[in-house]
């Protein structure tokens, strides 16, 4: 592991053991006001659809079509409705990881609870990601794919928490940026709660 990134997951865990204990003793675990509407993830949607049809519509094909990875669970929403906006040829693959369990903050530690069923060599892949905050895990997923050699490796994400950023780490096709706030719906839960709602909501 290298150094820096395990300075990060102490600094994190730290931080994580100082105020979880508030967290969750100051939510009630209910969904609250809606941050971003149906609408507006429909828009969101839509744009970030063109976006990477547009930047590969040149170096794919039926052949070698766009290999999406969605990341579970909280990403299957999101991977399910961007699939079917692109006009480009896509594949699907899914990977599980977990890095936050029943708690309201990355662990900073990151477990494959599922692994890819496709190879990556020489593919054209798209990590789909419904959240970014600490940036942990996704640096880690874009060392663990990366050294897998695909041809190239992007990311996208449907939301991007930039203050609860932890470690560098490149996004490239965002969504929107929101306050650090915790929120659920649209694929995003607590506790495995929550993740159909149609808009994303703060929780209580």
């Amino acid at each position: 592991m290298p150094f820096r990134f395990f300075i990060c997951l102490c600094y994190h865990q730290k931080e994580r053991e100082k105020g979880m204990g508030r967290l969750q003793n100051s939510m009630k675990g209910r969904p609250g006001k809606c941050l971003v509407s149906k609408a507006q993830i429909d828009a969101l949607v839509c744009r970030l659809a063109k976006e990477i049809s547009d930047d590969y519509k040149q170096r794919v094909s039926i052949e070698e079509p766009l290999l999406l990875v969605g990341i579970l669970k909280g990403a299957v929403i999101f991977m399910s409705d961007l699939a079917r906006a692109l006009t480009i040829p896509a594949a699907m693959d899914f990977m599980a990881v977990s890095s936050y369990g029943a708690s309201t903050t990355s662990s900073g530690i990151v477990r494959i609870l599922h692994d890819l069923d496709t190879s990556l060599e020489n593919r054209h892949v798209l990590v789909v990601e419904d959240i970014v905050d600490t940036g942990l895990t996704l640096n880690y997923l874009r060392e663990h794919l990366g050294a897998r050699q695909p041809k190239d490796l992007r990311i996208v994400s449907l939301l991007d928490k930039p203050e609860r950023r932890l470690t560098d780490v490149t996004i490239d096709y965002v969504g929107m940026e929101i306050p650090d706030e915790f929120v659920v719906g649209y694929g995003l839960d607590w506790d495995e709660k929550f993740r159909n709602l149609p808009c994303v909501r703060v929780l209580e």
